[in-house]
C-alpha cells in the first residue's frame, strides 16, 4: 500500500496543493491526499510520520541498537517503535540503499520542486518484538555527507521510483518483514546519510547510516 506525498521546504513560504484536493491544517498544515510544499517550524522527526514516542515503551537490554549509533549502509539496526496510540514494539530496520533520483523525478511535486534531486532511502522492516504492528508505516529521513539537514522534508513517496509500503496485515508475528522507501530531496549537496530519529531519545541522538 502506498499514500501520495508532500513537500515541506525550509525556503517556501506558502503551501501548494495539486490536483482537487485542498489545503487544510492537519499536523503538518499541509493535505495529506496530495503532493504539496510548505515550510517547517522545525525539523521534529513526528513531521514526518505517524509514528509516536516510544516514551518508556523502549525495550532495555543490549539488543536494542543505542541512540546516537552510526552504521554502514546493509547493516541492522534494532530500535524501539511506536505507531498511532495502540501499536507498539522492537523492529529491525536495514537501510539497503541510498539512491539518487533525477530532478525530472519531482515532477509530480510541482513547481516548488525545481531545482531539487530526489534521493530514495531502501530499506528492510522486520517484526522483532512479535506484536501486531500490521498497516503501521515508517520513515527515515536524509541528510547530508556532513549530517546536516537539507532543508526539504518530503512526505509520501514517487510510484515507480520510491513506492513508501506500510507493513502488511500480516505483520504481526516475530519474523515478519517487508521492505518499503523513503523519499528524500536536496538543492544543495548530495544526500549521505539516512536517519532513524523516532521518539525522544533518538530525535536527540538519531541512529544514522552512511555509505
Amino acid at each position: 500500500m502506498t499514500h501520495k506525498g508532500r513537500i515541506v521546504s525550509a525556503v517556501a513560504l506558502t503551501t501548494l496543493c495539486l490536483g482537487l484536493t485542498a489545503c487544510n491544517d492537519g499536523e503538518d498544515s499541509a493535505a495529506q491526499e496530495s503532493p504539496s510544499a510548505s515550510a517547517p517550524a522545525s525539523s521534529d522527526p513526528s513531521s514526518e510520520s505517524p509514528s509516536a514516542d516510544p516514551g518508556d515503551d523502549a525495550p532495555a537490554g543490549g539488543d536494542v541498537t543505542a541512540p546516537g549509533t552510526k552504521l554502514k549502509i546493509g547493516d541492522r539496526a534494532v530500535v524501539p517503535f511506536k505507531y498511532g496510540t495502540d501499536k507498539k514494539g522492537t523492529i529491525a530496520v536495514t537501510v539497503t540503499a541510498i539512491e539518487k533520483g533525477t530532478e525530472a523525478d519531482m515532477a509530480p511535486f510541482g513547481e516548488k520542486a525545481k531545482g531539487m534531486t530526489p534521493y530514495y532511502i531502501r530499506m528492510k522492516v522486520e517484526n522483532v518484538g512479535g506484536t501486531d504492528l500490521a498497516y503501521s508505516s515508517l520513515r527515515l529521513r536524509g541528510n547530508l555527507a556532513g549530517g546536516g539537514p537539507t532543508g526539504v522534508i518530503l512526505i509520501g513517496d514517487l510510484p515507480g521510483k520510491c513506492d513508501s509500503e506500510t507493513a502488511p496485515r500480516d505483520f504481526t508475528a516475530k519474523g515478519a518483514s517487508y521492505e518499503t522507501c523513503s523519499l528524500s530531496a536536496t538543492k544543495t549537496d548530495p544526500i549521505a546519510v539516512a536517519s532513524f530519529e523516532e521518539g525522544d531519545a533518538y530525535s536527540d541522538s538519531p541512529v544514522l547510516w552512511t555509505s
